[in-house]
């Protein structure tokens, strides 16, 4: 399995062949869904769920499919009969040959005043974590490679220092970090890698990491 990073909070995995694309939103690039045999998406807000960038995915491959919560797939349903499918914590599935595990609900305290939607992270061959917009720890599994949310307005560094630690993947790769400035990440760096004993480190978008 190969992971190519794209922009923002959107991952590409690639194995035998086949393509799984995670939350193209409007940060990612404009075709970061094409090419897909399977999408996932973790939750609604825009930097995650593109409704544009999933129908180009959908549209260019007819046999490519999404798997996603509630609030996306009744956006989606009515377009792509068949091709939409809901799913929530504890469910499993395979997806264009990949293995698939839903762990969380909800999305992370923005600000109390501000109701939380639902949010699910998947966890891909039992070894890649996308948690999207939450600090979800997969129970029972151990991570080998957590894609991290490392700057958001939903959390602090502190907080993602903890994560990684309670997560304890052999590598931890970042996601949601088009708002942090260059100069800001060494910063990041510096802290998250004294902090824990995990292999962190963040790709460039188009960047892969090679075999996983």
């Amino acid at each position: 399995m190969e992971l190519t990073k794209k922009t923002h909070s959107c991952v590409r995995l690639e194995k035998d062949g086949r393509v799984l694309v995670i939350d193209p939103g409007v940060f990612s690039e404009e075709d970061a869904a094409v090419g897909a045999d399977a999408l996932l998406v973790t939750h609604e807000h825009a930097d995650h769920f593109d409704e544009g960038r999933l129908r180009a995915g959908l549209e260019a491959n007819p046999a490519a499919e999404i798997w996603t919560l509630a609030a996306v797939a009744d956006q989606l349903s009515a377009a792509f009969p068949g091709r939409v499918h809901t799913v929530g914590e504890g469910d499993t599935f395979t997806a264009a040959g990949f293995d698939i595990e839903v762990h969380g609900q909800l999305h992370a305290v923005i600000h109390p005043d501000i109701p939380r939607i639902t949010n699910v992270g998947y966890l891909i061959d039992g070894t890649v974590f996308h948690p999207g917009d939450a600090l979800t720890v997969p129970e029972g599994r151990q991570v080998d490679t957590l894609l991290l949310p490392v700057h958001a307005p939903w959390n602090k560094v502190s907080e993602v220092i903890d994560y990684v630690r309670a997560v304890a993947p052999r590598r931890a790769v970042d996601i949601h970090d088009s708002l942090l400035r260059d100069h800001a990440r060494p910063i990041y760096d510096g802290l998250i890698g004294n902090l824990t004993t995990t292999d962190h480190g963040r790709l460039a978008p188009g960047t892969a990491t090679g075999p996983l």
